[in-house]
């Protein structure tokens, strides 16, 4: 394989993994809101729970599709 395509397969791998970095944030954003909601209502800790899930739920999809994206660049 050439040097040059190889190096930039891997700054491209590099570039895509890059989504993964708002995804800490992002959960813990998610779940710190949980705190400040259950705080201000405890009555609805269903409904809020089963929203935190979806967030959490939507927010690792970012990551495992930028961890794709990284995967299918480095090995095709």
């Amino acid at each position: 394989m050439n040097v040059t395509l190889q190096s930039a397969k891997m700054m491209g791998a590099g570039l895509a993994t890059m989504g993964t970095t708002g995804v800490g944030a992002g959960v813990g954003i998610v779940f710190g809101s949980l705190v400040m909601a259950y705080a201000r209502n405890p009555s609805l800790k269903q409904q809020l729970f089963g929203y935190t899930i979806l967030g959490f739920a939507l927010t690792e999809a970012v990551a495992t599709f930028a961890t794709m994206m990284a995967f299918l660049i480095t090995f095709t």
